[in-house]
């Protein structure tokens, strides 16, 4: 009979070379996740942008129709005005943005989130004003992220809040109370769309031209405009 010869031994990892392999996929990781965040973020940041866009087009559209006069009124709602049997906006789903965690419905109700809200200084004697009566269009924002107060970004606003709806002035919104800062950025930023229809991105706060200034400053002097009329 022939001897067989024994079969290879199998080398296996040593405590040490494996310790090293998950030192090196940890800090890998450490790496991506945080890059991965930031594009994410991005991504949302890019979609809450489109919205304010769809919903520009579909004030202007509902403009056109009444005689240049806002959405909204003591005893309306201005999301269900631009909703009307899909006249103006095609999905309720453009009103709630990816910075929404809420779940939702597309039925027009308590359960339909809304995340957006108008400047309610659009409103006078309980009636929505004429884009006419704005003084500086290119800096007067006319919807923006309407947050609730708290640590974390959260809304409160529903296709059913009383009228005109869910609204927003500087850093309070209705309904949801004082934000306490952005949505990007480490809370530093947010999207905004102004009364000439282009859609931009602000510092929350600060001495530049920033979401919640309200007075003009030495370099922010349109800070008295973009708040109201």
């Amino acid at each position: 009979m022939t001897k067989s010869s024994p079969p290879p031994a199998t080398r296996a990892f040593t405590l040490i070379e494996l310790l090293i392999v998950i030192a090196g996929i940890t800090i890998l990781a450490g790496i991506a996740v945080p890059t991965l965040n930031s594009v994410y973020e991005r991504a949302k940041g890019t979609k809450d942008m489109s919205n304010l866009r769809q919903i520009g087009t579909a004030t202007q559209l509902y403009m056109n129709d009444n005689n240049g006069v806002f959405p909204g009124s003591a005893t309306q709602i201005w999301m269900s005005q631009l909703e009307l049997n899909q006249k103006y906006l095609s999905s309720w789903r453009v009103l709630e943005s990816p910075f929404d965690k809420r779940s939702t419905s597309e039925l027009g109700n308590a359960a339909t989130a809304i995340s957006y809200g108008i400047n309610s200084n659009i409103y006078s004697g309980g009636a929505a004003i004429s884009a006419d009566r704005i003084t500086k269009p290119v800096t007067f924002i006319v919807f923006a992220l309407a947050q609730a107060s708290g640590a974390a970004i959260s809304f409160q606003g529903a296709a059913t809040s009383s009228a005109p709806g869910v609204s927003v002035v500087a850093t309070t919104s209705s309904p949801g109370g004082a934000a306490v800062g952005g949505t990007m950025n480490n809370r530093a930023k947010i999207n905004a769309l102004c009364a000439d229809w282009h859609v931009e991105t602000m510092p929350w706060s600060g001495t530049d031209p920033a979401f919640t200034n309200t007075t003009a400053t030495g370099t922010d002097p349109d800070g008295a405009f973009r708040w109201s009329p």
